[in-house]
């Protein structure tokens, strides 16, 4: 037992670094694209993880399969386009984690490294240590990049749906909805404690590992 989640551990860790980096680095480059370099003179436009982990959202990220990073600092007022920049920031993060698991998965289901997991499966065929390793790690590295996808698009502050939602309703809700960011860690936390998040996470997990497993297959 004890084995068993070292190896997960060793596994889940570089996969939840490289999903939060490029998820905050997207994030802060298409910023500066649309006119902010608030994160470009922050130093957060760089792929070292020390510059972006949040020390409780990573323990949450390894424990529970999903968390946070430090968010990206962005200056909204510099944007050239504000309502359609805030869009493309927003959903930057979360469409690269799932272009990351596209890329991945192709390797994963293509090259057969999923024999060798298991993560998505019952069982795994023994291999050489640095054959099974990769494959855990390939595979935590699709699981996590999905959960930052998914949970990343949930509706509540400050999580990146959250501003695409502001921008797209009714201006005489904004205040009132942008009232809720100071409760918004909090109703997170109860709805991870309470379970409600699996209800949200597992559906999306499910759909998406299957569709990239089909799509990575396609002509064997």
């Amino acid at each position: 037992m004890f084995r068993e989640y070292i190896r997960q551990i060793v596994g889940i860790t570089p996969a939840v670094l490289v999903a939060i980096v490029f998820h905050e680095v997207a994030h802060g480059y298409v910023a500066y694209l649309c006119g902010d370099d608030t994160a470009k003179r922050a130093g957060r436009l760089t792929l070292n993880p020390l510059k972006h982990l949040d020390p409780i959202g990573t323990i949450m990220l390894i424990l529970f399969k999903f968390g946070w990073a430090k968010p990206v600092p962005v200056n909204f007022y510099n944007f050239r386009h504000p309502r359609r920049d805030i869009i493309l920031v927003s959903l930057a993060g979360p469409l690269t984690n799932f272009i990351l698991a596209v890329i991945l998965s192709f390797f994963y289901f293509r090259f057969g490294f999923y024999k060798y997991s298991t993560l998505f499966t019952f069982y795994s065929i023994k291999s050489s240590p640095i054959v099974m390793y990769l494959s855990d790690v390939i595979g935590y590295s699709i699981l996590i990049n999905l959960v930052l996808l998914i949970f990343n698009l949930i509706p509540i502050p400050p999580l990146d749906g959250s501003k695409v939602f502001m921008v797209l309703i009714p201006e005489r809700y904004r205040m009132s909805y942008a009232y809720l960011e100071r409760y918004g860690v909090i109703i997170l936390l109860i709805l991870i404690l309470t379970g409600v998040i699996g209800h949200i996470l597992n559906p999306g997990l499910r759909f998406f590992i299957n569709l990239l497993a089909k799509i990575a297959t396609i002509g064997m």
